[in-house]
């Protein structure tokens, strides 16, 4: 089982397909409620933060201003899925470098949520 404390480190858990994922701290209530999330919240959610992303991808050829930019097409994520989760989703997409680190943490499911600490755990 693989801790992990950061969306940087969880990004990288994801992407040895660990089994089982540990996640403490400040991280956990947004990636719990990205697994947890409905399939149609997720399906909105996942179009605005796939438009968010690329607007932070574009943040080089704009001098800094797509960051702010990226914001903008947040609403939509937010509202299907809450603050916490958008956030935690932006935070791992652009830590991974990709959208298939936020599609793959859909495929775990929570085992076990207490003090501030959730197990995850491969469907």
């Amino acid at each position: 089982m693989q801790t992990v404390s950061t969306y940087k480190d969880l990004a990288k858990a994801i992407a040895c397909d660990s089994n089982k994922i540990e996640v403490t701290g400040d991280i956990t209530k947004g990636t719990v409620k990205i697994v947890a999330s409905g399939a149609v919240s997720w399906a909105i959610a996942i179009g605005a933060i796939s438009i968010a992303y690329a607007a932070f991808v574009m943040t080089p050829a704009t001098g800094g201003t797509s960051s702010t930019l990226s914001l903008m097409f947040a609403p939509a994520a937010v509202a299907s899925i809450g603050l916490p989760a958008t956030t935690a989703a932006i935070a791992i997409v652009t830590g991974a470098g990709s959208l298939t680190a936020i599609k793959n943490l859909r495929k775990y499911k929570v085992e076990s949520l207490e003090d501030g600490k959730a197990i995850l755990v491969k469907k």
